[in-house]
């Protein structure tokens, strides 16, 4: 998996590419995590996003929580297999995808 991001002032752009897993959450985690200080605008981008699992799920229900706190989070650019994920598990009704 690689992970891109984009800091302009307040608001942070993230972008994996490939899978997120149980073997890549962490990464994805510590990605999110080394930059979000300050950050009121969170966006992820999955449009090179292939596959997220359960432990990816979890890292995005964390940074939901943390990001309600001080700002805004929201998905971009959700392929059609990882939009049934979310469908499936509910996580359509938690997480703000355009």
């Amino acid at each position: 998996m690689t992970i891109n991001t984009n800091k302009e002032g307040e608001k942070l752009t993230i972008i994996p590419e490939g899978r997120i897993d149980t073997v890549t959450a962490p990464e994805f985690s510590k990605a999110i995590d080394d930059n979000i200080e300050g950050v009121k605008d969170l966006v992820i981008d999955f449009e090179k996003l292939e596959y997220i699992s359960s432990a990816g799920l979890r890292v995005l229900l964390t940074t939901q929580k943390t990001m309600s706190k001080v700002g805004t989070m929201k998905l971009i650019h959700v392929s059609d297999v990882i939009m049934d994920v979310f469908n499936i598990t509910g996580f359509v009704d938690i997480l703000t995808i355009e």
